[in-house]
């Protein structure tokens, strides 16, 4: 580095950086520092190359790390980028590119070496290390000043005050990743961190006022997927597209203190521009995170987007998440979900997306769909995702958030697709398969063992718990539909008609039988008409005779259950899944950043 263009390859035995890591101190004043940052290297924006890059200058960092306490030259070298960014603004409107350049050379020189820092040593000496000053080898600097705070407000300051153009692109993503840098202590910690050096500066002192800003600004960042600008359009050499970095900053920062209006730090957005970038985005991890948090943690934000009149712009790219489970880890399985299960707590959502008519769904494989309700497409997407879920992961979490969704729309089945009705009732048989072959087994078990203690006995017990639990499930969602819609869903009643003998076991059952009371009656009910209509009746004239008959029954008849209504609550401890999880994110999707997999703690490579 320095006057000329260095490559990677020259980093280890580049003099300006071996003087910056040497044993002699290098004051804020010295001409030096307009040498060492007069370089145009070309910044690494590719996983290979940051490789090489770490690889490359780790005995330059390494150097530092030793001598820093006698020189006190990285204090130094970040007084000289704090002097350069108050004019920064300024050199923006001016077009002044020599200066944001040597700016923007100073932060990524920062960058690299904070981040080999904070992977070697904890937050209490990294601080440390900016408390040491040139004028005493080996002590401390005074109390007057707090370089990591200047530097973190400097950060900030730059993020949200210096405009987005050409000539300020890079140093823009430099200040975000540098801020992710300094938060990525915990990456190498496997525990959750709960108390964090960086995050009191953030959350507290000077950069407390900044904080709302920084939200408005990630998420305006979001919104306008800014690509990087072509060559020959600024002074530094192409990037690649910084969205991802954007995208996880803003994911793991956005929350409801952004909004609350009775909140100090609430700020005003463009919710339009932010409903139609997340439902854009929804293919990655990153927006969909994004999404769940703002709905959850946000009134405002999910009163806008239940209030939509194209709600299937959102919901279809959710839909899809799913129903190409096997291709998406399980946290993005869980978060579209989960956004699901929030968005179905609301009746109006449940009753609208029975309105909305789709046509050919392409990606939907299994059946030619030309014509079908959002709401039946999204019964069939998650009824798909729990029969996968009963063959492959077996995981009961899905399960559980899967059916309570269903549960939440049960009441309000409007018109479903007779492929939908269908599927509910194939999925019962499937549950009801499942069961007879465990509790086969279980009494076979049991005979095997009378004249033998030797080998433990499968918990077949708690396997048919699980089953029976999920079997209760599915009937009191049937039950749902049948006492509050079935004039509605003459499907339903005719996939219920044609697989009565399914339920047949289950009457006398004692954990069914109240449930069971109202189907049984709507069976016989209906059986009995079709009956009296005659035989070899088309299907047409089934629906029909269903039709009048649901007009016909009763309604008191049917005994009343409490509403089935289900509302998602974080786990105790959120935090140990969401922070391992957005980390990985950053870790996976960040343009500027690299970090070595054998160093990284707290999640594994392919949690992400």
């Amino acid at each position: 580095m320095g006057a000329n263009s260095s490559s990677i390859s020259e980093l280890p035995e580049n003099e300006y950086l071996k003087k910056l890591s040497g044993a002699e101190p290098i004051s804020e004043n010295d001409p030096f520092w307009n040498q060492l940052l007069s370089f145009s290297f070309t910044t690494p924006t590719n996983s290979a190359d940051l490789k090489l890059l770490e690889e490359a200058t780790i005995s330059v960092c390494k150097s530092l790390v030793e001598k820093n306490p006698r020189t006190g030259n990285l204090g130094s070298l970040i007084k000289v980028f704090l002097s350069r960014t108050k004019e920064l603004k300024i050199s923006a409107e001016c077009q002044n590119h020599l200066f944001i350049w040597q700016a923007h050379n100073a932060l990524f020189i920062i960058c690299c070496l904070l981040k080999v820092f904070i992977s070697r040593m904890s937050e209490e000496e990294l601080k440390l290390h900016f408390t040491y000053e040139e004028k005493a080898p080996g002590s401390y600097g005074t109390e007057c000043e707090d370089l990591i705070e200047e530097l973190l407000c400097c950060l900030i300051q730059l993020i949200v005050e210096i405009p987005l153009l050409d000539i300020t692109y890079n140093i823009s993503l430099e200040a975000v990743t540098t801020l992710i840098v300094f938060l990525s202590c915990q990456v190498f910690h496997k525990e959750i961190l709960r108390e964090s050096i960086i995050h009191k500066y953030l959350m507290h002192g000077r950069c407390l006022p900044y904080t709302s800003r920084l939200v408005k600004t990630l998420l305006y960042n979001f919104i306008r997927q800014e690509r990087s600008p072509p060559p020959g359009t600024h002074v530094f050499q192409q990037q690649t597209d910084g969205g991802g970095l954007l995208y996880g900053i803003a994911s793991g920062v956005a929350n409801s203190t952004a909004y609350s209006s009775s909140n100090p730090h609430a700020f005003q957005i463009n919710f339009n521009s932010l409903y139609t970038a997340l439902c854009e985005q929804q293919k990655c991890d990153q927006a969909t995170l994004l999404l769940y948090m703002l709905l959850h943690q946000n009134t405002n934000v999910r009163t806008y987007v239940l209030a939509r009149t194209d709600i299937e712009n959102l919901v279809l790219p959710i839909l899809e998440i799913l129903y190409h489970v096997e291709e998406r880890n399980s946290h993005h399985v869980y978060m579209a979900l989960i956004i699901l299960l929030i968005l179905t707590e609301d009746d109006g959502f449940n009753r609208s997306i029975h309105e909305v008519i789709l046509k050919n769904i392409n990606w939907y494989a299994e059946r030619v769909l030309t014509e079908i309700s959002l709401g039946s497409l999204l019964i069939l997407v998650v009824i798909r995702t729990i029969q996968y879920n009963m063959t492959r992961t077996r995981d009961k979490y899905l399960h559980t958030n899967c059916l309570a969704a269903l549960a939440n729309m049960s009441a309000q089945f409007r018109s479903l697709h007779q492929y939908a009705a269908q599927r509910i009732i194939s999925l019962f048989s499937l549950l009801s398969k499942k069961h007879n072959k465990v509790l086969e087994q279980a009494t076979q078990s049991l005979r095997g063992s009378l004249g033998s203690n030797d080998s433990p006995l499968p918990d077949y017990a708690q396997d048919l718990n699980v089953i029976e639990e999920v079997i209760r499930m599915m009937l009191e969602i049937i039950n749902s539909c049948l006492t509050n819609s079935l004039h509605h869903n003459p499907n339903l009643v005719y996939a219920l008609l044609y697989k009565r003998d399914l339920f047949e076991q289950f009457r006398t059952h004692p954990s069914f039988q109240d449930i069971m009371q109202n189907i049984d009656l709507v069976i016989s009910f209906f059986s009995s008409r079709l009956e009296q209509a005659g035989a070899e009746l088309s299907v047409e004239r089934v629906l029909e005779i269903i039709k009048q008959g649901a007009v016909a029954l009763p309604k008191d008849r049917l005994r009343k259950f409490p509403e089935l209504k289900f509302k998602y609550v974080e786990e105790e401890q959120p935090e140990e899944f969401f922070i391992p999880y957005v980390w990985s994110l950053v870790y996976n999707s960040a343009v500027a950043l690299y970090w070595n997999p054998h160093d990284i703690q707290l999640f594994t490579m392919d949690s992400g």
